[in-house]
């Protein structure tokens, strides 16, 4: 199974990727700004979404919205 960000560009464990547009995150009060760099990615059984950190918290995030650094 391969994992593609927003540009076709293959995912692993542990790339650096930045969001692309402004992320409302549900559940809390946060908003993931564009141009936020999240490191050390994890990737998933879903080809479509990923495990991170962002401000301490865990996430999903779903790969249209990321692009590799």
């Amino acid at each position: 199974m391969e994992t593609k960000d927003c540009n076709g560009t293959l995912l692993q464990d542990g790339d650096n990727v930045k969001t692309t547009k402004d992320l409302k995150v549900k559940g809390t009060g946060m908003t993931i700004k564009r141009g936020t760099v999240v490191k050390g990615i994890r990737l998933t059984n879903n080809s479509d979404e990923i495990d991170c950190r962002v401000q301490k918290t865990k996430i999903v995030l779903r790969t249209e919205f990321v692009q590799k650094q």
